[in-house]
């Protein structure tokens, strides 16, 4: 990587790499408004990324107005903040698989699942539900996951991720995705079910988050 996007959040490239993933498309006057700075200071942060492989120009088209021009993120991105050790876990999990089978590779990834929940449960002191899930989003962020918050009616909280540490891993095997929204589950000690997945070419992991039903908390 050419580019020294991260760790500095606060360079002008990480703001619109950040601003891509979050909104999924943006404009020159979209950036200018976020950094503060001129059409031309713009131009040359996107110039760079551009240059780099981590967006990309497309010619946009919405109702019966001209068509203007905007950016979108690359795949490359998704390489950004991916754990840098992914081909030796996806090469040892391969290996299980060959070896041990799915039942044995399942086994592993629920005690997998079953540390990081102990290590982010340490973030996560709230009985407020609410609270509990922007405890999570913040752990998870400085844990390099870039993060949002957004409560829906009928006592629902969506928690969207826009990076995976385990991208490759993950799509390669859902076992993985399956892993981190049980992870969640333990963490928050509620209802969490996967809406949407970057592996499947949606913009965001989207977790819904209800309140536990008293079924599961008995389950528990």
């Amino acid at each position: 990587m050419a580019l020294g996007i991260y760790p500095d959040k606060e360079s002008p490239t990480s703001q619109i790499l950040e601003h891509l993933q979050r909104k999924g498309s943006a404009t020159i006057k979209d950036f200018e408004q976020l950094l503060g700075v001129t059409t031309t200071a713009v131009r040359q942060h996107l110039n760079t990324l551009q240059a780099e492989g981590y967006i990309e120009r497309r010619r946009v088209s919405v109702g019966v107005g001209r068509p203007h021009h905007a950016y979108f993120v690359t795949d490359k991105v998704r390489e950004l903040l991916a754990c840098h050790c992914d081909d030796l876990a996806l090469t040892l999990l391969e290996e299980v698989f060959a070896l041990e089978g799915v039942e044995k590779v399942n086994f592993l990834l629920e005690r997998v699942g079953k540390r990081l929940a102990d290590r982010y449960q340490q973030s996560v002191q709230s009985v407020v539900l609410q609270e509990r899930v922007n405890e999570l989003a913040g752990a998870l962020s400085r844990h390099g996951v870039l993060t949002d918050v957004v409560a829906q009616e009928d006592d629902m909280i969506m928690l969207k991720t826009y990076n995976c540490p385990y991208h490759d891993l993950a799509y390669e095997h859902q076992e993985i995705c399956n892993m981190d929204q049980n992870m969640i589950r333990q963490v928050l000690g509620s209802d969490v079910s996967l809406s949407s997945r970057i592996m499947d070419g949606d913009g965001c992991c989207a977790f819904v988050v209800r309140q536990a039903s008293r079924a599961s908390q008995e389950k528990s």
